[in-house]
């Protein structure tokens, strides 16, 4: 699984060091930084999958950090965290597409469960039973595709719903073995095949 980077930016060295225990426990990659322009320096430099961003800091804040990340990265998740929630702070948020709004002080379950969110949402975290059947989904597609196979094709040889087929292929549902063996004798390929290089 690949690592998460994820870059906390907030004026008090506290919750910076309370962040890097609590996110690094959970084998998240995390760096820290109390500088807002230092951090943004460093936005620009590596990559970074979230950044955990104070709204309340002395040099620039975090509005006015917020608005020049996604001056140059529009994709990056973004997490507000705030001792001083406000509806200006909501509505700019909102505006400059950030992945959650969190008031301090937070639960940290919650936290956890918003992060895992926001990671599947942008397609970073997939828990090992999801990859595999990405796996077995992509590698009958592209046998079938090699083939020249439509789906009502493979239905008739299978004996299978084309609607269940599909969602095999797309990883919407997993596949009996009894399925998987039906679709490897439909491909004339083993069923060892499906699963690459799992």
């Amino acid at each position: 699984m690949r690592t998460i980077k994820i870059l906390i930016i907030d004026d008090d060295k506290d919750i910076c060091e309370y962040m890097n225990l609590l996110l690094s426990q959970s084998g998240y990659d995390v760096v820290t930084e109390t500088s807002p322009s230092k951090a943004l320096d460093q936005l620009r430099d590596e990559e970074f999958h979230v950044v955990v961003l104070d709204i309340m800091m002395p040099e620039l804040n975090g509005m006015e950090v917020l608005e020049e990340i996604r001056s140059f990265d529009s994709d990056i998740a973004i997490i507000i965290f705030t001792g001083f929630p406000s509806v200006d702070t909501a509505v700019t948020s909102m505006k400059y597409d950030v992945s959650d709004y969190i008031k301090k002080p937070f639960d940290v379950d919650e936290f956890n469960s918003t992060l895992e969110d926001i990671l599947r949402e942008k397609g970073l975290l997939t828990d090992p039973e999801e990859q595999l059947l990405l796996t077995i989904g992509q590698n009958i597609r592209t046998a079938r595709k090699e083939r020249s196979l439509t789906l009502k094709q493979m239905a008739r040889r299978t004996g299978l719903s084309v609607s269940l087929l599909s969602q095999i292929e797309r990883a919407e549902s997993s596949a009996s073995v009894s399925s998987l063996y039906k679709l490897a004798r439909a491909l004339d390929c083993s069923l060892t095949e499906f699963f690459g290089d799992y």
